[in-house]
Formats: C-alpha cells, structure tokens, sequence
C-alpha cells in the first residue's frame, strides 16, 4: 500500500520530470538555425600555366564557381555591403588566386535557382554559404560596423538620357564605350539599373555611390567623347559622362555599414 509521503513523492517526481522536459523541449528549440552552408565544395590554387581572368559564375541549380580569384575579390562576392575594410591585410589575399567550385544541398532555394544569365552574382542564402565556406576553409572571422562616411549621391537630371533595356535577359553591365572597365571613353551599360550601376561606380569612384535617383527599371545607354585629344582622367570622365546622360553625382555624408575583416588564414587544399 502506497503512503501518502511516497504519493507526494512520486508526484512531485512526475512534475519535475515533465517540467525538466519541457525545458529541454523549449532549449532545443531556442537553438539558432545552423548558417547555410555548401553540400560539396572545393578549394584549390589556380594553376599558374591557366590565363582566364578573375571569373566568378552562378548556374542554375545553386552552383557557385570562382576561377583565378584572389581571396579579396571572393569576400567582396560573399557580402552586399558596399565597403570592405581589411586592415593590414597580408599580401597573399590580393596575389594568391583560388579555384572555388561549390554546390548546395538539394533541400536549399539555392538549389532550384536558375539566374538567366551565369555572370549574375549570388543570392542572398549563396552569399551567406561563401561567408560559412570561407570561415571554414579561410579561417575567416569579421564583424560589420555603422560610420557616417563621405559617399556620392547618384541622382537624375531634368531629362535623364536612357533607354528601358530591350532584352532583359542581357547581362546586367556598364562599363567603357569600347567594352570592358571604364576607360575615360564614355560611359555604356546594358540592362542595368541605377542600383546596380551605383555599385559598379564605387570601386572606381573611391568611395560609396547610393541611388537616389527613384528610378526602378532596367538601362541601356551609350555615350562618348567625339575626340580622344581631349578626353580627361578617368573620374572626369565618369562624372561628365553620367552629366552627358542625365545623372548626376553629387558630394554628401551617409551612415554606412561597413564589413571589418578581422582574420583569415590560406586553406589547406582538398
């Protein structure tokens, strides 16, 4: 026959016992989410006899490859912000050139993406994969940062001279007038939009360029010098030639956030 003290005791056991369950219930599920990560990828240094430029490609079903690509340009995909701060970054970041070819598991969004176009940069759940794979393989370790900071303002004239894209399966691109980088020829895009041209303007600009000019669609546009001999530095040029088209660049200060690269370290091959 049970007593009422092993009653009590059994009972009070029985409470402890569900309340400790549930506690371990709710501390599992207090977890974070593990980060995205890669289902195959490897790391390799390119082959010096290999001549191919930087290449970075995106293709449909989530794959990401890197060929001859300095560690630096591969943080730059990893991230959207707009400014990358590496202090006393060791040469071998800038010199070094990796071969990067990653896959993500079939249950990722990533792994139903079809970009139109294998030149289009990553998604945001692709980017946040780099950011694992390079913590894995690189030894990576940053935190991001808020500054006010001298920017330009990207913002529309009176009669801004552009074009809706024609094909909005065209790479998205802006550069010189004769193709590639921007030259001091002119200025030429395709398909871009003003967001998107922005950011192509602040690495040759030397600082942080923001849309401002409430413009959504897609560009194409085209203008150049009629005559060489006259033609101005590089700067001058991209200031004229966005004049010439209608837009404008003007100095201001913005809060910007910032990625601080804290460090890195060189992988060990597959």
């Amino acid at each position: 026959m049970t007593t009422p003290v092993v009653y009590r005791l059994r009972q009070t056991f029985m409470r402890l016992t569900i309340a400790l369950s549930i506690f371990a219930a709710g501390l599992a599920s207090a977890q974070p989410p593990a980060a995205p990560a890669f289902e195959v990828a490897s790391v390799k240094y390119t082959d010096p006899s290999v001549r191919m430029g930087i290449t970075m490609f995106t293709y449909p079903g989530g794959r990401v490859r890197f060929i001859n690509s300095p560690l630096l340009y591969i943080i730059q995909q990893a991230f959207d912000e707009q400014k990358i701060i590496f202090p006393n970054a060791p040469a071998w970041v800038n010199n070094d050139a990796f071969d990067i070819d990653a896959r993500p598991p079939t249950d990722s969004k990533s792994s139903k993406s079809n970009p139109t176009n294998i030149k289009l940069p990553p998604n945001a759940e692709q980017r946040e994969m780099l950011q694992t794979l390079l913590a894995q393989r690189f030894g990576l370790k940053f935190h991001s940062e808020t500054k006010e900071d001298s920017v330009y303002l990207l913002t529309k004239g009176k009669t801004p001279k552009l074009q809706e894209s024609i094909d909005p399966n065209v790479y998205p691109w802006a550069g010189s007038v004769a193709g590639g980088a921007f030259s001091g020829d002119g200025i030429a895009g395709t398909n871009i939009t003003m967001a998107q041209l922005a950011k192509r303007l602040t690495p040759i600009l030397g600082r942080p360029v923001i849309d401002r000019t409430d413009l959504d669609a897609a560009f194409d546009f085209k203008y150049s010098y009629a005559s060489g001999s006259d033609r101005p530095d590089q700067i001058a040029s991209l200031i004229a030639s966005l004049d010439a088209i209608g837009l404008k660049l003007e100095s201001s200060k913005a809060p910007i956030q910032s990625i601080v690269i804290d460090q890195v370290e060189k992988p060990a091959e597959n």
